[in-house]
């Protein structure tokens, strides 16, 4: 009796699953013949019961399709949004620059000294440009940068080229004359961590000159004798080119001095000092 139960059971859990399998193809339990009802389903399926399962899956593989289409278009439709944000970003950024070249402020990268530097200095002063003008294009006010005495041939140019993708079509000039042929000298401020002169402000008709030159000797007091030896005003340098260029931006050294300098380096403004606590 037991084995018999057993058997029963199973019997109508089978028809149970044929059932509910039919029902999601939408086809009647009766149209699968008086079979589909027995344990087993041992008998083949009729051709009307065939006819409609291949429908069916017809109309699944067709939804697929339609699903995958979709997607494919709505991945389309992103990627093409994106790619015009991207346009418009690179146009603005364009405009920014040339505004800066036909309006100032000016910064100029004198790389007269490049030659005094070994190989693996001056591929540290290319990466270094390479930044800088990445930053400055990024900028909401940007400068319009200059290398000067950029040597055709020479080792700091061939680096420029072999370490900087897309170097050739960088917006700035590049020149191989000193800026000392390109500009006025009362307009040339020559920025130096030695100067004691403190840059205080930013005057968009003055050119202001950067040292190209990564020392790992340290010869201190380098570029300030060069911009002595060359009757130049000399200013303070701020800390990073993004200090120099968040001040332009904003006009305010406690804001450009943040963007610029991280708290992990020790550096804290008056401002931010809290008082003791008795």
């Amino acid at each position: 009796m037991e084995g018999g139960s057993a058997a029963g059971e199973a019997a109508a859990g089978e028809a149970a699953a044929l059932r509910e399998a039919l029902r999601l193809l939408r086809i009647e339990p009766s149209a699968a013949g008086p079979s589909a009802a027995r344990a087993g389903g041992a008998e083949p399926c009729s051709r009307n019961v065939l006819r409609k399962r291949r429908r069916w899956e017809r109309v699944l593989a067709a939804r697929r399709r339609r699903r995958r289409q979709e997607r494919e278009r709505s991945r389309a439709r992103r990627a093409g949004g994106r790619g015009a944000a991207r346009r418009h970003s690179k146009a603005l950024a364009e405009e920014r620059l040339l505004e800066a070249r036909a309006s100032g402020p000016r910064l100029c990268v004198d790389l007269g000294m490049a030659d005094s530097m070994t190989l693996k200095e001056t591929s540290r002063l290319a990466s270094q440009i390479r930044r800088l003008y990445g930053a400055n294009r990024q900028a909401e006010k940007p400068f319009w940068l200059y290398l000067t005495e950029f040597v055709v041939g020479s080792l700091i140019y061939e680096e420029c080229f072999r370490m900087n993708d897309g170097f050739s079509n960088y917006l700035m000039d590049t020149t191989q004359e000193s800026y000392l042929d390109l500009f006025p000298l009362d307009a040339i401020v020559y920025l130096t961590p030695d100067s004691e002169n403190v840059l205080e402000d930013i005057d968009p008709k003055k050119v202001y000159i950067l040292g190209g030159l990564v020392d790992e000797s340290i010869h201190k007091k380098l570029t300030l004798r060069r911009a002595q030896e060359q009757s130049l005003q000399t200013a303070r340098l701020p800390i990073l080119f993004d200090v120099l260029s968040t001040y332009y931006k904003t006009r305010s050294w406690p804001d450009a001095l943040k963007a610029g300098v991280s708290s992990g380096k020790g550096y804290v403004l008056p401002d931010a000092e809290k008082p003791c606590q008795e």
